[in-house]
């Protein structure tokens, strides 16, 4: 018989969680706060947030498996990759899609969904 794992959750409203692990696998999503910014700004914010998220729960960026990013304007890709190459340490690159979207905030110009391993 399987072993059940709890699931552990982290900043957890009605709607959302901030961050949920199951096992040695996490999952979190982060969006920008300064809402009147460019996308380089934002990108920079949602990255840190990711990165202090990660840190909450054992982890870092060299454990990332899988990020999807949304932008608000897919144009804003090569600002993106800039902020990102500049992030992500050699060699430890998730799989990462990018997609254009209508976000949840019409100031959102990026957003990220994360899953990594603790």
């Amino acid at each position: 018989m399987a072993i059940e794992r709890p699931i552990e959750r982290q900043g957890t409203t009605q709607r959302y969680s901030d961050i949920c692990v199951h096992g040695n696998t996490i999952y979190l999503a982060e969006t920008p706060q300064t809402l009147d910014s460019n996308v380089a700004t934002q990108t920079r914010e949602v990255l840190a947030g990711v990165e202090k998220l990660l840190e909450q729960v054992g982890s870092d960026k060299t454990r990332l498996l899988m990020v999807t990013i949304y932008l608000r304007d897919i144009d804003d890709l090569i600002a993106v990759n800039a902020v990102w190459d500049r992030w992500v340490p050699r060699g430890t690159a998730p799989v990462r899609v990018c997609v254009e979207g209508r976000l949840a905030h019409p100031d959102f110009l990026i957003e990220v969904a994360v899953v990594a391993a603790r």
